[in-house]
Formats: C-alpha cells, structure tokens, sequence
C-alpha cells in the first residue's frame, strides 16, 4: 500500500468518523436517563394548584398532573417521585438536578424555552379573570380593569403574570405563592379580581356565585403546556412525544382532561379544593 493510498483511507475514516460522531451523540442516552433507567425511578418537580395537583382528604397528592406523570412512568415501568416545590423555583430546581422532569400546567413560552427544553404539548389552557361581585360588580371590560386603584391577584411567577401585566398596566398586582391564596384574596374582599390558568376561574365563580363572576366571554391569553426537561435530553424528550402522541391518539389525556377541567365531579375527594 503506498503512502498516498494511506492518507486517502486516512482521510476518507476521519471524515466518516467527524460524520457519524453526532449521529452518535444524538441516540445517545443522557445523564438523566441513564439515571432514570438505573433507579427504575422518574422524579417529578409539580406545584400544587387545583385542578392540576393537590392533596386529597388523606393527604395524596391526587389531579391531572398526577394522573399524567404515574401513567408517563407506568407504561415505561418505572416508579414515579413527586417533588412539591415553590411555583417560582420550579425551573431552578430542575436545573438544579432536584428532579427529572416538570409535569406541572408548565407552559410553553419563548422565555422558559431559553433554559429549559419543552416536549409537545400534552395540554392546552388559557388564562381568565374571575372578578368580586362586590368589589368589580360595574366592571365589565378590560379598560374597566386596567385603572389605577383596581387590585388583581396572581400566582407568583406563573404565566398569568405577565398576562396581567400586559393587559392591566395601570392596576396594583399581588402576588401570592399559593393559587388558594389569589382567590382568597377576592373571596375576603382584597382584590377586584384574580388571573389563574383556566379552569379554576371559571370552577371558583361556580363554587361561589354569589361572590364571583367572569367579566369576559374569552380567555385573556391562550397558551399550550408541555413537560420541561433539561437541555441536552434530547432522547428523553422524543421519548415523552411519543408517549404523549399515543396517549392523544387513544384518547386517554383528552378523557383524564375533561374529568379534571370540565366537570367537579373529584372536589369530593379534596378538602379546600
């Protein structure tokens, strides 16, 4: 073999060697699905709020969240961990390995797509304002809102958030940790209205006709949520879109859905839902 010969094969196996090499690297399983795999455990970062996630009467965490992520790991044959956390905390701690996964009414935003890695949508919601019958009663617009004195409540460092901001600059926002607390806020006479992620205006008007309404016919925003992961799992998350593509094609989210956010039919179950 002479010497040109060898370079020329030389060359030719770099070259298919820099060509598979990322081939290579995309199939190739992360860290957290090497970890996953090994522990036979999928950790979960969630943040209660009705009726995504919450405690029923003896304490279990019960809701759609919960529904989709003990489905995601039993049909991959692992067991699930919850990890309750902070609403505003809950991308850190991914990112801080404190998790797997969020599956937690996330949504899908260019922001949160800047530090996290966003599956497909599993779920799709809005966000609405339910307004005090005392408070709000003349208020029927969103001008009617956005003046200043009027007082809205919000989840702290949820989506509604920059909803509010958005179209109520003039009002005064108060942020609360806990999704309770906003609609507490309104029922004790606090706040003109509270901005949460549908259904739960639309189910606290129902719970309370004589204190709340809904002002508008349509959702101040629309938005799709998705499970976050972090960057990198790639592999992990065309895992999760093919669950997520065979539990829309058979129906079973659309049915686990319409339990939780059409009807009240599981507030039995819960406490202070």
């Amino acid at each position: 073999m002479n010497l040109s010969f060898k370079t020329t094969l030389s060359g030719a196996a770099l070259l298919l060697t820099s060509l598979l090499t990322p081939a290579l690297a995309q199939t190739a399983p992360s860290d957290t699905q090497a970890q996953i795999e090994q522990s036979g455990t999928l950790r979960v970062g969630m943040s209660t709020f009705a009726p995504w996630a919450m405690r029923d009467k003896q304490g279990a965490l019960i809701g759609f969240e919960i529904d989709v992520a003990r489905r995601l790991a039993t049909d991959h044959g692992w067991q699930v961990e919850f990890v309750p956390t902070a609403w505003d905390g809950i991308i850190p701690s991914l990112l801080a390995k404190k998790y797997d996964v969020i599956i937690g009414g996330l949504t899908i935003t260019p922001e949160r797509e800047k530090s996290v890695l966003f599956t497909q949508a599993y779920s799709h919601s809005g966000v609405q304002l339910a307004a005090s019958s005392t408070l709000a009663k003349e208020k029927q617009t969103v001008a009617d809102f956005n003046q200043r004195g009027v007082i809205l409540a919000v989840r702290r460092g949820a989506s509604p958030v920059q909803v509010a901001k958005a179209h109520f600059p003039k009002a005064t926002l108060r942020q609360f940790d806990d999704e309770s607390q906003v609609f507490q806020e309104v029922l004790n006479g606090r706040a003109h209205g509270a901005l949460s992620s549908s259904p739960k205006p639309e189910q606290e008007a129902l719970r309370h006709p004589d204190t709340l309404f809904m002002p508008f016919a349509k959702q101040l925003a629309q938005g799709s949520e998705g499970f976050a992961l972090r960057k990198g799992d790639d592999v992990l998350a065309e895992q999760f879109n093919d669950w997520i593509a065979a539990r829309q094609a058979d129906g079973w989210l659309k049915a686990r859905h319409d339990y939780w956010f059409k009807s009240l039919a599981w507030e039995a179950q819960v406490v202070n839902p």
